[in-house]
C-alpha cells in the first residue's frame, strides 16, 4: 500500500507485553516523551495523561461550546454526536442524518467528521451547530439546531464537495473573524487542488449561510488552495491559521495558511522550489507522521498522529512565522490519535484515540506544564 492509503490505516498488531505497558502508562496518568524535551521557555510541554472518557468508537472531532464547560464530539461511523462535560460525563444528543460511509467503511475518511458550534451559541437565541459529513452523493457542510438537549432541523449549508475514499479533509472551525473555515481533500482528483473554481483540495472560508466570506482572495469560497488532504485547523495567539495535511509518499505537512496562497499539491509534496508555491513550516516522514488534527496551547502547536501513533509538539517561534524543533510524546502508548482540542481557560488538551475497535476508543486528558 502506498503512502496515499495512510490516513485511515489500522494499527499493526501488537503483543501482550506492549498492550500491558500502555495500560500501565494510562493507569499511572503519565507517559514519558519519546524524544528530548525542547526549550522550556516556549510554553511548557506535556506532563501527564489521564483518561477522561471511554467506550467510544472512532471519535473524529472535539469542539467546545462557547461557555467552555463542555464539548461536542462526533463519532465517524455511527454519525452520533455527544456532549461531554469537563468531568468526563457523556450523553448523546442526536445523529446527523443522511450520513454515508460508502464502500470505505473501515478505511476511508467518510462518515460524520467535523463539528463547529456557532461562536455565539447559547441554546436559545442561537442554536446553530455546524457539521461536515459525507452522504451518498457528496460531502457537505450542514447546520442543525441544538437547544441543549437534542439536535433537529438538518439544513445543507454548502454541498457539492466531492469525496472518495480517504481524501475528504473534514475539519471545520470558526476563526477569530467569525467565519467558518472548511478543510477539503482532493477526492483522489489531484488537479482539483489547483482549480480555484473547485471546492476540493482547499481551505474554504464561508459565512453561516454558506456564501463566500467577505474579503476572500478570489471572490469565491476559496481561501487557500493546492491542498491534498488537510484535516487540522487551529489559530495561534496572533490570529494566524495553521493546518496539518496528509501527504502521499514523501512528506506530511504543517502549513501556515495565508489567503490566496498555493500550497503546491500535486506539483509539490513537502518542500519544493516550484515558482508560486508556499512551502510547509515543518514536515514529517510517512513513518512518523499522518498528522490528523492540531491545537494550540501557550502558542505551541500540538499535532495528533495516526500512523505515527504519537503526539507532536511544535513551538511557534515568538512573533515570527517560523516554528521550533518538533518533539514526539507518548509514542505508541495509546495507539492512533486523531481528535484534539484545547480546553478553554486551561493548559490542557483533550485527545481522542482512533481505530481501537467497537466501544474501545478513549478520550484522554493531557496536562501541559
Amino acid at each position: 500500500m502506498t503512502h496515499s492509503g495512510r490516513p485511515e490505516r489500522r494499527p499493526a498488531r501488537v503483543g501482550l507485553a506492549a498492550l500491558t505497558a500502555a495500560a500501565a502508562l494510562l493507569t499511572a496518568g503519565l507517559a514519558q516523551p519519546a524524544s528530548a524535551a525542547p526549550d522550556a521557555a516556549d510554553g511548557g510541554q506535556p506532563a501527564g495523561v489521564t483518561q477522561l472518557s471511554d467506550n467510544w468508537t472512532l471519535p473524529w472531532a472535539i469542539s467546545f461550546l462557547p461557555d467552555g464547560r463542555s464539548a461536542l464530539v462526533t463519532e465517524k461511523h455511527t454519525a452520533q454526536v455527544f456532549r461531554v462535560g469537563r468531568d468526563g460525563s457523556k450523553r448523546p444528543i442526536g445523529t446527523v442524518p443522511h450520513t454515508s460511509i460508502g464502500s470505505a467503511a473501515g478505511e476511508g475518511t467518510s462518515g460524520l467528521l467535523g463539528v463547529a458550534p456557532s461562536p455565539t451559541w447559547n441554546g436559545t437565541t442561537d442554536k446553530s451547530v455546524f457539521f461536515m459529513h459525507t452522504t451518498a452523493t457528496d460531502a457537505r457542510v450542514v447546520r442543525m439546531s441544538y437547544d441543549g438537549t437534542s439536535l433537529t432541523n438538518y439544513t445543507t449549508v454548502l454541498g457539492g464537495i466531492r469525496w472518495s475514499g480517504n481524501h475528504t479533509g473534514g475539519k471545520i472551525a470558526f476563526g477569530p473573524d467569525g467565519y467558518l473555515y472548511v478543510a477539503t481533500g482532493d477526492a483522489w482528483r489531484q488537479q482539483l487542488a489547483q482549480d480555484k473554481n473547485s471546492l476540493n483540495g482547499k481551505i474554504l472560508r464561508i459565512t453561516k449561510t454558506g456564501a463566500a466570506a467577505p474579503g476572500n482572495p478570489f471572490g469565491n469560497r476559496v481561501y487557500s488552495y493546492g491542498h491534498r488532504n488537510p484535516q487540522g485547523l487551529a489559530w495561534d495567539r496572533s490570529g494566524r491559521l495553521w493546518s496539518v495535511e496528509i501527504g502521499e509518499d514523501k512528506a506530511d505537512e504543517l502549513n501556515l495558511i495565508k489567503p490566496g496562497a498555493n500550497y503546491g499539491w500535486p506539483t509539490c509534496e513537502g518542500h519544493c522550489t516550484a515558482a508560486g508555491m508556499t512551502n510547509p513550516k515543518r514536515t514529517w516522514t510517512p513513518a512518523e507522521g499522518t498528522p490528523a488534527q492540531v491545537a494550540v496551547v501557550r502558542n505551541v502547536l500540538y499535532v495528533s498522529s495516526l500512523r505515527g501513533q504519537r503526539l507532536w509538539r511544535v513551538p511557534i517561534d515568538g512573533a515570527s512565522e517560523q516554528v521550533g524543533t518538533k518533539a514526539a510524546f507518548y509514542t505508541r502508548a495509546y495507539g492512533r490519535l486523531r481528535a484534539i482540542a484545547k480546553v478553554p481557560g486551561a493548559d490542557e488538551l483533550w485527545v481522542g484515540t482512533s481505530d481501537r475497535g467497537q466501544d474501545k476508543d478513549r478520550i484522554l486528558r493531557v496536562t501541559i506544564k
